[in-house]
């Protein structure tokens, strides 16, 4: 005997993909705005993300951004490449590698904050600021259920 069919029972609003959908359009919002400076969303990020302090590992700036290690590496490359983005061995622990923004990379970062803020007011204007301190709130909420 077969099992029954269940296909037809899924629910077409999947979680997943409407959190990826929104994930895109959003992040092309801001990837419009910060291109001027020569950044996209994700490079945004990764500049905030090392802007402070004596220089992140590897690791730590990977579980900071919620990113696998591989994914990290081929998202710093340009960073690296257009010399906004240095890294050197740990002087503790040559195993690991520590990363800081360069002169240039503050300065591309400091010309991208502008373009950051205006797709931050773009997203509030379009949306609603009651949506967007909603939605931060499901968010974190969600993501601390998760963790």
């Amino acid at each position: 005997m077969h099992a029954p069919d269940t296909t037809d029972v899924v629910d077409p609003r999947c979680t997943c993909l409407l959190l990826r959908q929104a994930a895109r359009v959003v992040t092309q919002l801001y990837d419009d705005h910060l291109r001027p400076a020569g950044l996209r969303t994700t490079q945004f990020s990764l500049l905030a993300n090392l802007r402070h302090g004596p220089g992140l590992t590897m690791g730590e700036l990977a579980a900071r951004m919620t990113m696998d290690r591989t994914t990290l590496t081929r998202n710093l490359r340009p960073l690296t490449d257009a010399g906004w983005v240095a890294s050197q061995p740990d002087p503790d622990d040559r195993r690991r590698t520590r990363l800081a923004l360069t002169p240039a990379g503050r300065d591309v970062f400091r010309t991208a904050v502008p373009r950051w803020r205006d797709a931050q007011r773009a997203l509030r204007e379009r949306v609603g600021e009651p949506a967007v301190h909603a939605l931060h709130a499901s968010i974190d909420d969600t993501l601390e259920r998760l963790e």
